[in-house]
């Protein structure tokens, strides 16, 4: 069912006339899910999504955000308004953090709204689209009974069966690690995640790619242990498998082994990608939209990515309005690879939007209607809501 068209007013030349006059955001429980929308004069009202994150919520209707640069303006305008957001919350790290998270779910609002009043889907405004389906990926984290690697090939078959042919679990440092701080791991440890990793990737299907997440924890010597191991396992990839600040450190670990790394979600803009992406840190980059800067922020990031021919893989662990909106950046980057999904039998995310079970075999299909593309089932977003600012429901 398509979205019922706004009628929007025009002047003596057929041109539509439109301004912005609220933005209102909700927070959501149990999972801290930041929706936004961005009202107009022209009856057009736009939906995004933030990356959580304490008080995002409150930024997204800050007045230097909201009055400074948004009421009164043509939200069609998405690139002078990202500028302007930035611009008027420069005393408040307008380049990274909650504020980026909140200037990001609001430009996607922004690009709901100029593909409904263009009567088109916000990937044809990106430059178009690359493919007619978006390959997802199952963050499956461990197994059930985490110390037990037949849990963890329990899972994996698991989510295989539901038609998903990439997976991912994490590494976490375990319970018998020695020192909470200095990064290393025991030789014990070393030999369990070999282990697991292992019989992970010998139950699946030869064509199911396999994705391990250290999350950042581990000095570079150990984790290579760990990587050097894997190399036999043709993985997709090794994320974050040292801490983010150190690009120099990170080539290291790239350039010493031929288990691909992928990292990036800790990042913000293409500024915030430019060293890691010129020192060819990483074989894979993992911007999270919702963060970073928004989908135009996210196409620019690819296309800094694929001056050196690496593929982007965003993260992502929206709801279904981030992650809808994720795929309209995926479909218009040429070096797309896959996107990661994160809540697979959370009946909230399959009923926060009037359209349902969107993902299907492990895809999710390409929107075709105006803008965004879903609608919110805003019955199910109240009864959510943990907070309201803004008037959202009004």
């Amino acid at each position: 069912m398509a979205r019922p068209r706004a009628k929007p007013t025009s002047d003596n030349t057929g041109e539509i006339q439109m301004k912005i006059t609220s933005v209102a955001a909700v927070l959501l429980k149990p999972w801290p899910w930041v929706l936004v929308k961005v009202r107009t004069d022209a009856g057009f009202t736009g939906i995004g999504e933030a990356y959580h994150g304490a008080g995002v919520h409150n930024i997204v209707i800050d007045p230097r955000l909201t009055e400074r640069a948004l009421i009164g303006q043509d939200p069609r305008n998405v690139d002078k308004l990202f500028r302007d957001m930035k611009n008027s919350m420069s005393a408040s790290g307008f380049y990274q953090g909650a504020v980026m998270s909140a200037i990001s779910g609001i430009e996607t609002a922004l690009w709901d709204i100029a593909g409904q009043a263009m009567n088109v889907p916000i990937w044809q405004l990106l430059g178009g689209s690359f493919r007619d389906q978006i390959r997802v990926y199952n963050d499956c984290n461990e197994g059930e009974d985490a110390d037990d690697p037949a849990s963890w090939v329990e899972k994996a078959k698991h989510v295989e069966a539901r038609g998903f042919d990439a997976l991912k679990f994490d590494i976490d440092p375990r319970p018998t690690q020695r020192d909470r701080y200095n990064r290393t791991i025991r030789n014990a440890d070393v030999a369990f995640f070999i282990d697991v990793v292992t019989a992970i990737r010998e139950s699946l299907h030869p064509d199911t790619d396999l994705a391990i997440d250290a999350h950042w924890r581990y000095a570079p010597a150990d984790i290579l242990k760990v990587a050097y191991a894997f190399e036999a396992l043709d993985l997709l990839w090794l994320e974050d498998p040292i801490p983010p600040e150190n690009v120099a450190a990170l080539r290291e670990v790239k350039t010493a082994t031929r288990t691909p790394i992928c990292t990036g979600e800790n990042l913000y803009t293409r500024h915030g990608f430019r060293e890691l992406v010129e020192h060819q840190a990483a074989d894979i980059i993992s911007p999270d939209l919702a963060k970073a800067g928004g989908l135009s922020e996210g196409r620019r990031i690819a296309d800094l990515a694929d001056t050196y021919y690496i593929p982007v893989a965003p993260h992502n662990i929206c709801g279904p309005i981030g992650t809808i909106a994720s795929c309209h950046a995926c479909a218009a980057m040429p070096n797309f690879h896959v996107l990661e999904f994160h809540h697979l039998d959370n009946e909230l995310w399959n009923s926060m939007t009037v359209e349902r079970d969107l993902i299907q075999n492990g895809r999710i299909n390409v929107p075709r209607e105006a803008g965004l593309g879903v609608r919110l089932d805003e019955s199910v977003v109240r009864e959510a809501t943990a907070d309201e600012v803004g008037g959202f429901f009004d």
